[in-house]
């Protein structure tokens, strides 16, 4: 191309790994290729098995979890992800040279590479013999990684705690302490089962900090979706500040999980409200596919061909039917009822039922497709193609989305007096944002309400360059 039509690209930064060569400098490189690769070798047979070989779907985050923490690493760091992984390092170095202390708190939307640091940070952190920890506050996240992360070693899956473990931690007993999806943070660590010498009222962002010399929250503020979540950038970054420490924040703009597709991203955003700007037509992205279904037996059809194809999909939706337990015969209630086709939610508890595994390995597990996933059990997960089901709690009226707090089945909301409707609403899109930004690959959307799925449709059939199914 011509200069004037990449002038942009000549503000990105050149290095040895990467430069920039136009059609008006084909010599320069020629000549820096000649300069590179080997004469004697023909790259004839490599070129034809790049061009031919198969498109696959993406790495996911889990499935390689356990090479990554026990052996080696797996991922390639890019930009912001390469400034916090070296910096939480160098505040390791420092922190121990110099006796301190220091906070890393590491922002980022879905898929923009938070838990790829964390893993990476656990893996590198342990294999220096750094005393490292990974926590955080979901059960299905931290479960899932003693899993699948820690194999059968019970070494390996001690690593992994939930952030209301840290309640007696001896101060700065740990090198670091990486905090994901940080925005789970609640104010306080104590529940019903904690012994009454230990409800002192302590925050339990104090309690996190306190416990390493470096502690590094990793979180989107965008994924608090439940009352009594507090992990913001801002809270954490001020509640540090005032005990002294310093506060080094790193904010990652890289899209990785839905296809690299930005685009799609801050359409969802834009459509629940999220930034500024409102709803618009779905552009259309090589990389990422999104579809509005016809009916749920229309979004399962479609989500069993990519399952066939060799794809990960799995089905979520809004909390807007009850939630059964499971038959005395063992079987699951189909409790997510919509017309003539009824599915059950994931299980509930953390022993499989029947073939359906136990909530923690919902995402993760080939078996959870055929149950309907919730935000707390697709949370902090990824998978190829993600159906969402838009419940009759979010429905579009007037030119844009409207909670609709009564269709809303979720406990955590029952108590109007704990959360008041505004706060409702900014939990409610903060969930669906959660939902539709789990697939890698495209999204499934279906609503039961009519009028929500007209607008869906208008808004996305104007989509341009999708790739075949």
């Amino acid at each position: 191309m011509a200069e004037a039509d990449v002038r942009d690209l000549y503000d990105y930064p050149q290095d040895s790994t990467g430069q920039l060569f136009i059609g008006a400098r084909r010599d320069e490189f020629l000549e820096f290729l000649r300069d590179r690769l080997d004469p004697e070798v023909p790259g004839s047979p490599y070129a034809d098995q790049l061009i031919n070989s198969a498109i696959a779907p993406s790495k996911q985050l889990l499935a390689v979890a356990a090479d990554e923490v026990q052996r080696r690493e797996q991922f390639v760091l890019v930009a912001e992800q390469q400034l916090a992984h070296r910096l939480v390092l160098h505040e390791v170095d420092r922190a121990r040279s110099r006796d301190s202390k220091s906070v890393v708190i590491v922002t980022g939307g879905p898929g923009s590479g938070k838990s790829v640091i964390a893993l990476s940070l656990l893996g590198e952190l342990a294999r220096r013999g750094r005393t490292v920890l990974h926590a955080t506050g979901s059960r299905s996240f931290t479960q899932t990684l003693r899993k699948v992360a820690g194999q059968r070693q019970p070494r390996v899956q001690k690593m992994f705690k939930y952030f209301n473990q840290f309640m007696e931690a001896e101060p700065n007993d740990l090198d670091v302490l990486i905090l994901d999806e940080a925005h789970r943070i609640r104010e306080t660590s104590v529940d019903r089962y904690t012994r009454a010498a230990l409800r002192t009222g302590r925050r339990q962002v104090d309690e996190l900090i306190a416990a390493a010399r470096v502690p590094v929250f990793l979180l989107d503020q965008h994924q608090v979706v439940k009352p009594g979540e507090l992990g913001t950038a801002e809270e954490i970054s001020r509640y540090a500040a005032d005990l002294g420490f310093d506060v080094y924040q790193v904010d990652l703009d890289a899209q990785f999980r839905c296809g690299g597709s930005e685009e799609y991203v801050q359409w969802v955003q834009r459509l629940l409200g999220l930034c500024e700007g409102g709803p618009t037509d779905w552009p259309g992205d090589p990389a990422f596919e999104v579809r509005v279904a016809e009916s749920p037996e229309e979004m399962e059809s479609v989500l069993l061909d990519k399952i066939a194809a060799g794809y990960g999909a799995r089905i979520s939706a809004g909390y807007c039917w009850p939630w059964s337990d499971p038959r005395p015969d063992g079987t699951l209630v189909e409790d997510v009822q919509i017309g003539g086709w009824a599915r059950p939610w994931n299980v509930k508890g953390e022993r499989k039922v029947g073939d359906a595994p136990p909530a923690a390995l919902w995402a993760t597990d080939p078996n959870g497709f055929g149950q309907v996933g919730c935000i707390y059990t697709a949370q902090g997960f990824e998978y190829d193609w993600s159906g969402v089901i838009l419940g009759p709690d979010l429905v579009w009226r007037h030119g844009r989305f409207t909670a609709v707090r009564d269709a809303n089945k979720d406990p955590a909301f029952k108590n109007r007096n704990a959360t008041d409707n505004a706060t409702f609403d900014r939990l409610l899109r903060n969930t669906y944002k959660v939902l539709l930004t789990r697939g890698m690959v495209g999204t499934v959307l279906y609503s039961p309400d009519a009028e929500t799925r007209d607008a869906l449709h208008e808004l996305i059939s104007k989509q341009t360059g999708a790739p075949e199914p």
